[in-house]
């Protein structure tokens, strides 16, 4: 079984653009606590869009699906899951649930892994959740006609447990002195796992679970309110490349962590960045809610919809948010793309150069 110690390696990662990615990320996170202070109200609105989109989005990523509207009403607590789908939203509901309340009581060890895996499967009712795989599992792809292609051959079955205690006792070990970064160890860590795969089913959806918790222990608290999920989902494709690329040659104690970690940074700027914009957005004094909505659209390039707006507005109501859209459309200020379900608006640039 090949050594997780991550002193020998974190410092190789230190490169410019890494380097960089950290400094920005310090920086908002300087900002994230005034924020927060000031606008508790106002971010709770905030937190509960994010619960939802990083449901619906890492689950999506695994194929998992159910409709808008029973989606919410899971996320909700309003209705039992039905289908084998969204007994595995509700448990991934719930986990994300203890994350955000307790994340602070529930340290990176074996035991609380398995606990968390335990009630990501505790709707199922099969004895799936809180063990770890029975047999050996790989990582495949399936191309377009149908033809499986292992990607990537796990740490087999009979050593998992003792990987996963190297695992958790790597990252314990690295970060005890203070001195690494945990947002280098991170990533590293979660990379670390998939490689292992130590479960059946969900290591996926664990992986970015995980991935919140560790951030959320280390004060960066931003997928709170932001999706980091919703993130990863939107660069789906280039979050399973990073994957292969980092994990070549993992057994053999020679494969390269810098492009998972400096895509994963990426993300939480990314995320950052969304979270500075929206705050901002709503406690802009002298700005009426329908100018708001205005400017949202005005500074959006390409087209939003009513649900994105709706996402960075969440103090405003969906019937002001429709009434300024028509609003809107009448004086010409904004234009109209397609229609029902679907519909986009975008900002009529040629009123600009007028």
């Amino acid at each position: 079984m090949r050594t997780i110690d991550y002193t020998k390696t974190w410092q190789k990662l230190l490169t410019p653009d890494i380097v960089s990615l950290l400094t920005c990320i310090h920086e908002y996170k300087g900002e994230q606590t005034l924020f927060i202070e000031a606008k508790a109200d106002t971010l709770e609105q905030l937190m509960e869009i994010a619960k939802i989109q990083s449901t619906e989005a890492s689950n999506k990523i695994e194929g998992i699906y159910t409709s808008d509207e029973r989606l919410k009403m899971l996320l909700k607590d309003k209705t039992m899951p039905k289908t084998r789908n969204e007994k595995e939203i509700a448990g991934y509901r719930d986990v994300l649930n203890t994350i955000h309340e307790s994340h602070d009581h529930i340290p990176p060890r074996p035991t609380f892994i398995l606990q968390l895996h335990r009630d990501l499967y505790k709707f199922i009712g099969v004895n799936i959740g809180g063990l770890y795989k029975s047999s050996d599992n790989v990582i495949a792809e399936i191309d377009s006609r149908g033809n499986k292609k292992v990607r990537f051959q796990p740490v087999p079955a009979w050593e998992t447990s003792e990987a996963i205690n190297a695992l958790c006792k790597a990252f314990e070990e690295v970060l005890a002195d203070g001195t690494v970064d945990p947002l280098l160890i991170i990533p590293m860590f979660v990379l670390d796992f998939l490689c292992i795969h130590p479960f059946n089913d969900g290591n996926g959806r664990m992986s970015r679970l995980l991935t919140l918790l560790l951030l959320y222990r280390a004060g960066y608290i931003v997928g709170k309110y932001i999706s980091i999920e919703k993130a990863i989902e939107k660069s789906k494709t280039t979050y399973y490349e990073v994957l292969q690329e980092s994990s070549y040659g993992w057994h053999e104690e020679q494969n390269d962590y810098e492009p998972f970690v400096r895509y994963m940074l990426g993300i939480i700027v990314s995320t950052y960045r969304e979270f500075s914009a929206r705050v901002k957005l709503i406690t802009t004094s002298g700005l009426s809610k329908p100018e708001r909505v205005r400017e949202v659209i005005k500074n959006t390039l390409g087209t939003v919809t009513k649900a994105e707006l709706m996402a960075k507005c969440p103090d405003i109501s969906q019937a002001t948010i429709q009434k300024t859209l028509n609003e809107l459309l009448s004086a010409g200020e904004i234009l109209k793309i397609s229609g029902g379900r679907f519909t986009k608006y975008t900002w009529n640039r040629e009123n600009d150069l007028l």
